[in-house]
């Protein structure tokens, strides 16, 4: 198994600030190569003017609460998830060359905007992981019910997971249904996908996360043929480990599924039979073959702890490797505020990496600062 070891760390600081828009905060950060550039995914995007000196999620001393924000002390419009495209170069201050995706009027645009009857203050739709296949961009996504009651500002519960799908020209995104129901997998189900791996050949390897009656998050894997990613009733999911593998994972003997081969994991068309891989992440990650360390590589946040860390695996089902330290966030909070911090989100961004990932791009987000905050990480 690859060790992981920081030679250095540069602080780029919070990205996208500097825009035309009066965009003044977003989370989540997906990055997706496309033919027309490096897109960008976020979740809820904020238009409007902060407040100086004062908490965009307590204004006035009270929380914000499950509503949408539009109109509300500063804040002119909210909008769940919005895209931008930039080029993979990184400068000295961090990603160059972006522009975000608008809509006629000049205006950023949701991506997956919601629906008729989805109530803007009680639902909204979060940018998960995705990719393009054969010219078709599909974004999977989140979407939540905010909720009264929470030790945070805002409050939420995970309905499930899906999928969209659209094309560069327009961006304009349809939900995929499946029985009806843009929700693919349900709130009790893991939730495609967090990280959407694309190793060489047929296979689309794709993450997800499922928080435990334990209150433990754990990801679990799903795979799906390139030309079938439309298709929910054809993802498999990784039911048993590898002959060999660590970890006690189950055996496909356990459930009656068969391995690809007499030394592989084993799948299974019923995902009550999968298995986790690892936990401790709050849901967002990244997966990709990291060429300099010759193996796979996960990073994400671990827990709320403001720790992002990176795991290593030979196969995209692992072993994986137990968590290693990359970087430690250390920022101050408010005293006032009567929440506890909030670090989240972390992932790397391979598209940017360089000298063959000897060099990544990481970012996690502050929810205080609220902006992508990107790091450049030399590996040893």
């Amino acid at each position: 198994m690859a060790m992981i070891r920081i030679a250095s760390i540069r602080d780029l600081g919070p990205q996208f600030r500097e825009n035309s828009h009066r965009m003044v905060g977003q989370d989540g950060a997906y990055s997706i190569p496309t033919q027309a550039g490096l897109l960008w995914f976020f979740g809820d995007t904020l238009i409007g003017a902060r407040r100086p000196g004062e908490s965009l999620w307590y204004p006035d001393g009270k929380p914000v609460g499950h509503a949408d924000m539009s109109g509300l002390a500063g804040i002119e419009h909210m909008i769940n998830n919005t895209g931008l495209l930039s080029s993979t170069e990184v400068g000295p201050a961090g990603i160059a060359g972006y522009r975000y995706i608008l809509d006629g009027r000049g205006g950023i645009k949701p991506l997956i905007p919601l629906e008729r009857g989805e109530d803007p203050d009680w639902i909204r739709v979060w940018c998960l992981h995705g990719i393009e296949v054969e010219g078709k961009i599909c974004l999977f996504f989140v979407k939540v019910e905010t909720v009264e009651e929470g030790i945070f500002p805002v409050n939420f519960r995970i309905l499930g997971s899906g999928l969209a799908a659209g094309e560069a020209r327009e961006w304009s995104f349809t939900r995929i249904l499946h029985n009806g129901s843009d929700i693919w997998w349900p709130a009790e189900q893991p939730h495609f996908a967090s990280a959407v791996l694309t190793p060489v050949g047929d296979w689309l390897y794709l993450y997800g996360v499922l928080q435990g009656e334990d209150k433990i998050q754990r990801c679990y894997l799903a795979r799906v043929r390139r030309e079938e990613i439309t298709r929910l009733d054809r993802y498999e999911y990784l039911c048993a480990a590898a002959p060999g593998s660590e970890r006690g994972l189950p055996r496909a003997a356990d459930f009656g599924c068969a391995p690809d081969e007499p030394t592989g994991p084993a799948w299974s068309s019923r995902i009550e039979e999968a298995v986790p891989l690892f936990d401790g992440m709050p849901n967002e990650q990244s997966v990709s073959w990291n060429p300099w360390l010759g193996c796979y590589l996960a990073v994400h946040s671990l827990d709320l702890s403001g720790k992002i860390v990176a795991r290593t695996a030979p196969e995209p089902w692992g072993p994986w490797s137990t968590p290693a330290e990359l970087y430690q966030v250390r920022c101050s909070h408010p005293a006032h505020l009567p929440y506890p911090q909030l670090i989240y989100a972390g992932k790397e961004h391979p598209a940017l990496a360089r000298e063959g990932g000897r060099i990544i791009y990481v970012t996690y987000i502050e929810f205080e600062e609220y902006y992508p905050h990107l790091l450049e990480i030399t590996l040893y």
